[in-house]
Formats: structure tokens, sequence, C-alpha cells
């Protein structure tokens, strides 16, 4: 047992450490002041008043013309947030993406602690500290965007209803996917780990309220399935140095030319069926965490936009690898470098010359990018055995290659 002295110890270098994460968060402040929830705002009031939403255009000097992107279930969700005034509505973001941090990381971290012995209120503010340092976490909270509420469904639809063996389980992949369509990998995910009932409910309850969406904002809901979907306009310019993918490489690499689709494509294969293979392994292993988080990464992976802040996957990633004596380092990397947000202190905006700054340069503006290839590899799948339905699983100091 940890001795009270040394606890004591353990719980000042902890505050000291919080207390200068905390002074870090006051000298950056909010950069962004909320601008996509701004964007989020006008464009449910743009349809409110009477207007196709799909019309919004918000110019832009970096981005050119931006515009409301997500499907329309998404436009009904954010409707609370266009009805409410501006301080009021950042308020409720901030409650609802606070409180989604906290349950998500306390869901990933509780199994871990309780397996190592570790002191969990410790080491949820210890976690909560680093994670809150992580660029796309900060990113997402500053620019006020959706994506830990989409998260929180993701990991609860993965983490509570399905151990639990839940005729529910796969309504809030569903719903995630209906509110933003990247989160329809996980139900690929499903299919490809055999879980054929809940990717069936995934892909009922999506339908679902997309009809419910249709039945509302007919105009709208025929603009988004039948041409915006479809040009991708409005969503930013590709070449942005924030783009972490596969195509934001490839677009910062030929501008001011369009990318090589060709190329795009095999990359995304390679990406998707490595990556789905080695989450089907996870999930049959028991791993639900390491699953899910290789079917996330992919899904960053292969997208042709990947805001910085969409990169959520680094949050499981750095418990999982920090949880591991062998990949303990590689958890360090992680939040060191995305903590400091070492693509953007080294280049915002648009790249004149993506070789400007030699082969470094170069790996410096994918650094995200190259930290998930590396993440599809390098990630441990740990062979879990089963303790009871809807309980946790107890980790075996088995990994599977």
């Amino acid at each position: 047992m940890e001795s009270g002295r040394r606890r004591i110890v353990r719980w000042v270098l902890l505050g000291l450490f919080v207390a200068l994460v905390v002074y870090g968060h006051i000298w950056y402040r909010n950069r962004h002041d909320w601008f996509d929830l701004g964007i989020y705002r006008q464009a449910v009031n743009f349809w409110l008043d009477g207007h196709n939403i799909y019309d919004y255009v918000k110019p832009d000097d970096t981005q050119g013309a931006l515009g409301f992107t997500y499907p329309p279930f998404g436009a009904l969700v954010l409707v609370p947030f266009a009805l409410l005034g501006w301080i009021p509505a950042v308020v409720l973001y901030s409650i609802i993406t606070v409180a989604a941090v906290l349950v998500t990381t306390y869901w990933l971290l509780a199994p871990v602690a309780r397996e190592k012995g570790w002191d969990l209120p410790w080491a949820m503010v210890l976690a909560i500290t680093v994670i809150s340092t992580l660029e796309p976490i900060r990113e997402n909270y500053t620019f006020g965007q959706i994506n830990m509420v989409l998260i929180l469904l993701i990991l609860a639809d993965l983490l509570v209803l399905l151990p639990r063996g839940s005729r529910w389980a796969g309504v809030l992949i569903g719903l995630a996917a209906a509110i933003k369509l990247t989160p329809a990998i996980f139900i690929v995910y499903l299919l490809v780990s055999r879980r054929y009932r809940a990717a069936l409910t995934a892909i009922a309850s999506g339908a679902a309220v997309s009809l419910l969406a249709f039945a509302i904002m007919p105009k709208s809901s025929v603009r988004f399935w039948t041409d915006a979907l479809w040009q991708g306009e409005g969503i930013g310019n590709a070449a942005y140095t924030f783009n972490q993918s596969f195509y934001g490489m490839l677009a910062r690499l030929s501008a001011p030319h369009d990318p090589s689709r060709l190329i795009w494509a095999l990359l995304s294969l390679l990406a998707l069926g490595f990556g789905l293979w080695r989450a089907r392994r996870a999930a049959l292993a028991g791993d639900e965490v390491v699953g899910m988080t290789l079917t996330g990464i992919v899904g960053c992976l292969i997208s042709p936009i990947t805001w910085v802040h969409h990169i959520y996957w680094f949050v499981p990633a750095i418990i999982v690898l920090a949880a591991s004596r062998r990949h303990a380092w590689f958890a360090a990397v992680i939040a060191v470098t995305v903590g400091l947000g070492l693509v953007s202190w080294f280049e915002q905006g648009l790249p004149v010359d993506p070789w400007s700054h030699g082969v470094q340069g170069f790996l410096i503006k994918n650094w995200y990018l190259l930290l998930l290839v590396a993440l599809l590899f390098a990630l441990p799948i740990r062979a879990r055995a089963r303790v009871g339905p809807g309980l946790s699983t107890a980790s075996e100091s088995v990994t599977v290659p």
C-alpha cells in the first residue's frame, strides 16, 4: 500500500502540473472565439427564416466560402443553439462539451485504473489535464465544434450498450452518423466484427432520423442528398495545413493543382483494409477500446477533410499506450507533440511550397497524419477475458500482434 507521505507528494506534484496547464490555457486563450458554433447558429437561423440551409455561405479569407455541410438531421440537433442568444448558446455548448470529455475519459480510464491498481481520482485529474492540452480537444472547444457530442454517442454505444448486450446497441452510432456522416465508419466496424444486429440497428436509427429530417425540411434534404453531399463545397480548402488526412497531404503536395484521386484512393484502400482488419482482430479479442480507436483513425485518414479538431482518437490511444510498459514512450511522444500543437506552431494556413522547409518541414506539416499511420501499426491489441455480461473486461498479459 502506498504510504501517506508518497501519496501527498504525488498530489502536490500533480497540483503543480495542473496549475502550469491552467496558466497555459489562460495564456493561449480562446483564439477562435467559437467560430464554428457561430456558423452553426447563422446557418440554422438562415433556414428558420425560410431559406434552404445549403444556400448559406460565409466568406472566409483563408478557406474561401464556408457553408453548412452536415446532413439535415444535424441542423435539427443544432436548433437549440440557434434559438438561444450568443452567451446562453456558448454556456450550453461548454457544459455539454466539458461533460462529454469527463464522461468519455472516465469510461476509457476506469477499467485501466482498476486493472493496474491506479488511484482513480489521481489518474482522472492527470488524464483530464493532459487531454485538455491536446490540440484536437482544445481546438474542438475553441472552435465550438460538436465532435465531442458525436464521440459521446459512439463511446456510449461501444463501451456501454454493446458490452451489456443491450437491444439498443447501435442506435447511438446511427444518430451520430445522421448528424455528421463520418461516424458511419463505425457501422462498417460493427459489420466486420460480426455485430450484425447492432449494425442493422445503427442503419435503421440513422435512416429513421434522416426521414424525420426530410419530413421537417424536405427541400434542404433533397438538396443535401442529391447535390451538396456530392459537390463537397463549403468545407474549406483541402490544402490547408490543418487538414491532416491523406487527401490533405496530397493537396499540399500538388497545390495549386488538384491532387491525384487515384493515389488518394489507393492510400485510402490500404488504410481501410489494414486498419479494419486490425480493428476486427481487436474486437474479436475483446479489446473494444483498441478496435474503435483503430476504426476512428481509419476514418480520419481516408476522409477528404480531417481538421485537427476531428482527431479525438489520440485520447484513447494515449491511454492504451500509457498502460503498456513497451509503448509508454509512444504515449509520451503523442502527448507532448500534439499537446504543444507541433503542426500549428510550425505552419498555419495554406503552404506556398510544400518543400519550402525540406524533408523535416514536410514531416512536421503532416505530423498528426504520420502519427495516425504509425498507430495503425503500433497500437497494441490486448487479449482480454470477459467477466460477465455488461461488465468491464480484465486484461490478460498477452498482446495480440
